[in-house]
């Protein structure tokens, strides 16, 4: 039983990582495929950011694009042992 509720633990998390994703579109979206991605870093559970991304240079001058940031695995992964001093991460996706 112990086993069955760290499994759980674990696993939760990595399935219920979706609803903290946000997307936005610019123009009509994205037009060729084109994905770059950048992680931003926070510090004191997301109050102080570490890191700037800039998504305005990641589309590289393109009129429509698609801006995703979002909570990955990898992320709630690293988050696990960074938790303890209050560093936090999420990744942010260009789509061109």
């Amino acid at each position: 039983m112990r086993k069955v509720t760290i499994l759980l633990l674990i696993l939760v998390p990595l399935l219920v990582v979706s609803c903290t994703t946000h997307t936005h579109m610019v123009g009509t979206g994205p037009q060729s495929g084109q994905v770059e991605t950048a992680t931003q870093w926070f510090a004191l559970f997301g109050l102080i950011p570490i890191n700037t991304v800039d998504t305005n240079t990641m589309a590289g001058g393109a009129a429509n694009y698609e801006i995703k940031t979002s909570t990955e695995a990898l992320d709630i992964i690293v988050g696990i042992p960074a938790s303890y001093i209050t560093v936090s991460r999420r990744t942010v996706t260009v789509t061109k």
